[in-house]
C-alpha cells in the first residue's frame, strides 16, 4: 500500500482556467515523474497494444483527425499529435456527451528528464457549465485521472495490465480515491474556490468514489 501512496503523492494538482472550442473552460492538470524514457512513455499512450494493458482497449482511426473509442465510452477526435511530445484529443464520456461537442479536451505533455526518465503532464479542460462540476468539483474528473496515472505508473515499472473495475473496489483502491479526492479539494481551495462548495464536492467525490470510506483532509 505504501508504493501505491507513494505514486499518488508524486502528482502535482492544479486547478485552473482555460478554453476550448466550445468556450471558457476549467482546467485539471496533473503533473509527474515517470522513471521511463520519453520514447517509451509516449508508445504506452499511444500503441493500442499497450494503451489496453493499462487503461482499456481502443479502437478508431489514431492518427491527427482520426476518430477514436475506449471500451468504456470514452471517445472523440484527435486534434494534435507531435510524437513523442504532445497528444491532445477531444474527450467525451457520458449517455449525453455528443449533445455537448467541442465541451471537453484532453492535453498530454511529455518532456525528457535529464535522467532517462520523463516529465508527465494532463491537461483536462472542460466547458464550467459540465452537468458534474457544481457537485463534485474538479474530482469529477481529477480523482478518475488519478487512478489512470497510478496504473500507468505500474505498468510503465513492469506490471502485466491493470484491472480498474476491482482495483478500485479494493480497501488500497478505495483508500487512495478518498485521498485523492482530498488532494483535489486543496487544489480547488488553491485555485479560488469556496470552502462550503469545496467541503460539500469533497464529501460528494469520496462517496461517488469510494461510498464506505469517510472524507477527510488528508
Amino acid at each position: 500500500m505504501k508504493d501505491v501512496l507513494d505514486e499518488l503523492a508524486a502528482v502535482r494538482r492544479t486547478m485552473g482556467k482555460g478554453s476550448v472550442a466550445a468556450g471558457e473552460a476549467y482546467t485539471v492538470e496533473l503533473r509527474r515523474r515517470y522513471d521511463a524514457e520519453c520514447e517509451d512513455v509516449w508508445d504506452a499512450i499511444t500503441n493500442p497494444e499497450r494503451v489496453r494493458r493499462w487503461l482499456k482497449p481502443v479502437a478508431g482511426d489514431l492518427r491527427l483527425g482520426g476518430a477514436f473509442e475506449l471500451d468504456g465510452g470514452e471517445h472523440g477526435e484527435v486534434l494534435s499529435c507531435e510524437p513523442p511530445r504532445l497528444l491532445k484529443v477531444s474527450w467525451l464520456y457520458g449517455p449525453d456527451a455528443d449533445a455537448w461537442p467541442g465541451t471537453s479536451e484532453v492535453e498530454v505533455r511529455l518532456t525528457p528528464g535529464p535522467t532517462g526518465d520523463t516529465e508527465f503532464e494532463l491537461v483536462h479542460a472542460a466547458v464550467v457549465g459540465e452537468p458534474s462540476f457544481p457537485i463534485y468539483g474538479p474530482g469529477a474528473g481529477g480523482v478518475g485521472w488519478d487512478l489512470t496515472l497510478l496504473a500507468l505508473a505500474r505498468f510503465l515499472a513492469g506490471g502485466e495490465g491493470a484491472d480498474h473495475e476491482a482495483f478500485e473496489k479494493s480497501p488500497d483502491g478505495r483508500e487512495c480515491a478518498r485521498r485523492s479526492a482530498a488532494a483535489w479539494g486543496r487544489a480547488h481551495l488553491a485555485g479560488g474556490g469556496d470552502p462550503e462548495h469545496v467541503a460539500a464536492a469533497v464529501e460528494a467525490t469520496t462517496k461517488f468514489y469510494a461510498p464506505d470510506s469517510p472524507a477527510a483532509e488528508d
